[in-house]
């Protein structure tokens, strides 16, 4: 079960997405939602560095917290009104150690919940959701900048490969798919099989073991194209929701994110359930 949720809240804009969605999912699962705000520390270039006065550094700070008190204040509205009991917290960190802190954070959760870079925007969203996939050990909601809407879960596509992450995030989604309506259990087909990989109707048989409506459907990559052969078929259908293994690795502490995972992440236009 889901009972334990954390968002990381964006600075910008008047909107957040990914807490909105948090909130729904905490409402749906009666969960206790915690919103993460950080406030960053300025970073300044050694070259300008003797030019930059105290004062200065004082007033970014400043307007740092006034922003994450703005967010923090607009969580708590929307989860006061769901009915949905939430806490926060404001963590002063630089960018990179936020997003590296984020991921620890989220192994105390049964769910992270992070939001999408806005593609007009400097945002450090895309590293949070990479540290929250690599570090916390914890599936990941990827929230889309564009989405409007709460959790729906008319029509759920789990993302077969046959994969030790896609069994994964398979296993962890099992909340949302026992609460699904229909689960299509998508295979996309590139003509590199693997040799271990468990056939897709078997994935389906399991999944109606545990009272879950399924149908397996095969589809074809064109060019090899696995993100948007995925998102074509979740826009056709008028999926609500994308669960898939968060393929890359971390090497040197700089995360290196597989192809069709970094495809998704990009162009998503549902929110995807991750695990890594």
């Amino acid at each position: 079960m889901i009972k334990d949720i954390v968002v990381n809240l964006a600075l910008v804009g008047t909107h957040d997405p990914a807490a909105s969605y948090a909130v729904s999912i905490a409402q749906t699962f009666g969960a206790n939602l915690t919103g993460v705000v950080f406030v960053y520390d300025p970073v300044i270039s050694p070259s300008i560095m003797d030019g930059v006065s105290a004062e200065w550094i004082d007033a970014q700070r400043a307007e740092s917290e006034t922003m994450a008190k703005t967010a923090i204040e607009r969580f708590e509205r929307a989860a006061s009104l769901a009915g949905v009991q939430a806490g926060h917290r404001i963590i002063e960190a630089t960018l990179g150690g936020a997003t590296d802190l984020f991921g620890r954070m989220a192994r105390r959760f049964d769910l992270a919940v992070v939001g999408q870079r806005q593609p007009d925007r400097m945002s450090p969203a895309d590293l949070f959701a990479e540290g929250a996939l690599f570090e916390s050990g914890r599936p990941v909601m990827m929230v889309p900048y564009i989405q409007t809407s709460g959790l729906r879960l008319d029509r759920v596509l789990v993302c077969w490969d046959g994969s030790r992450t896609a069994a994964r995030a398979m296993g962890d989604a099992m909340p949302f798919l026992t609460r699904a309506k229909q689960v299509d259990v998508v295979i996309v087909a590139t003509g590199r099989a693997k040799s271990d990989e468990i056939p897709g109707a078997d994935v389906g048989h399991h999944l109606a073991r545990h009272g879950i409506k399924v149908d397996v459907k095969r589809i074809v990559a064109e060019d090899v194209d696995v993100p948007n052969t995925i998102l074509s078929y979740a826009a056709d259908v008028s999926g609500d929701l994308i669960v898939m293994g968060g393929y890359g690795h971390s090497r040197l502490r700089e995360f290196v994110l597989g192809g069709a995972t970094r495809g998704i992440l990009a162009s998503m236009t549902v929110p995807v359930l991750m695990s890594h």
